[in-house]
């Protein structure tokens, strides 16, 4: 082997390895080089791409096209952010960031890097709710120290007040010490944000889990709806607390059966899938970690309102008439302590909540990823 085939083998599998799809545009505008990222991205192997322009695989007047010809008469970089790519041929929700560059030793030639923007939206999200969570761990030990003993002198007072005051005058002592009950219970359920200390984890199978919640829904609020399961047989254990899982899914499935409320066809559907590829930072650790556990519950409700997607996770956000916006916090603080995210997506008729969280620690990477996965509907 010469040292240039050596070279452009290197090249190759450089260029292969990289996790978002490269493709190179000729001066004429043909694909002259596409990675396997790329592959997958367009739907089309190299050698098929390389037959035609890049304009025919992305929608007409796209802002790429203009960046490819800047680039071109500038001779200089160039970065876009979420440029919409969305087309029949691509898919929907192809939402991308671009770098764009000459290639220098073949003038007219380009290089195009895609970054979809689903991961790096993961990434937001994954830091957003982190940084929700450590707000209402804040939040939750002020109030437990400034909040409660102050109330606890109210209530006390409103007793004593209750023995003195005429009758008519009672419902009024009644309902201050009522008040202040709903505002403990409020900050008792808030402390559960401030206890940091380390909770036991175990190699665990999300499928009894699911089980055991699915139980639990079908004998009090979804005893009405129909559950149904979409599993993957051969999915790895999951490293976490089986009591704190079970908060999680519990609070999804309720959050799911409220908003189905009284319609006749509604149905949840909780599935589990392997998803490799998607590595994220773990807070408090330089360490990345791979997140291939992918559990949903998905629910034909109405949806969530696109002006509260964004905040779905923030503390005091919520929907319902009475509810207190902590569920879905907490949600979230628990995913994050056990190194994954938890996200959203909805539309009409169709939510689905998406908890991604790594493999058992056990369980090396190669070993985990299922051959010849099945999934299996009850």
């Amino acid at each position: 082997m010469t040292e240039d085939n050596l070279g452009n083998g290197i090249a190759m599998a450089v260029l292969n390895a990289i996790q978002h799809p490269v493709v190179m545009v000729d001066a004429d505008g043909h694909i002259a080089f596409a990675n396997w990222e790329a592959e997958a991205f367009f739907g089309a192997s190299a050698s098929h791409l390389a037959r035609y322009r890049i304009s025919t695989f992305i929608p007409f007047g796209s802002p790429l096209l203009a960046l490819i010809d800047q680039v071109r008469e500038r001779r200089a970089p160039v970065n876009e952010y979420r440029v919409d790519l969305s087309s029949p041929r691509l898919g929907q929700e192809k939402l991308v960031d671009l770098y764009v560059a000459p290639v220098l030793s073949q003038p007219g030639s380009v290089v195009v890097v895609l970054q979809e923007r689903s991961m790096a939206d993961k990434i937001d999200r994954q830091l957003t709710h982190r940084t929700a969570a450590r707000s209402v761990t804040g939040l939750a030990s002020m109030l437990a120290h400034e909040i409660k003993n102050p109330l606890s002198g109210i209530r006390g007072a409103a007793q004593l007040l209750e023995t003195s005051v005429p009758d008519e005058d009672r419902p009024l002592t009644r309902l201050i010490c009522d008040e202040t009950d709903r505002i403990v219970s409020l900050v008792d359920r808030m402390e559960v944000f401030s206890d940091e200390r380390p909770v036991d984890r175990i190699a665990l199978n999300i499928h009894s889990v699911l089980d055991h919640v699915k139980a639990i829904a079908k004998a009090g609020f979804a005893r009405n709806i129909r559950i149904t399961e979409n599993y993957d047989p051969s999915l790895p254990s999951v490293y976490a607390n089986r009591d704190q899982l079970v908060q999680v899914f519990l609070n999804l499935i309720k959050n799911a059966a409220e908003a189905i409320g009284d319609r006749p066809d509604g149905e949840i559907q909780l599935t589990t899938a392997y998803r490799p590829g998607i590595r994220l930072s773990v807070a408090g650790s330089r360490e990345k970690i791979s997140l291939p556990l992918e559990f949903c519950v998905h629910d034909n409700g109405p949806g969530v309102p696109s002006d509260l997607l964004p905040h779905l996770f923030d503390p005091f956000i919520t929907t319902k008439t009475n509810g207190s916006g902590l569920g879905l916090a907490l949600v979230a603080k628990i995913i994050d302590g056990h190194g994954g995210i938890v996200e959203c997506d909805s539309q009409a008729n169709r939510t689905t909540f998406r908890v991604l969280m790594p493999v058992s620690k056990d369980i090396a990477l190669d070993d985990a990823i299922p051959a010849n996965s099945t999934g299996s509907t009850r």
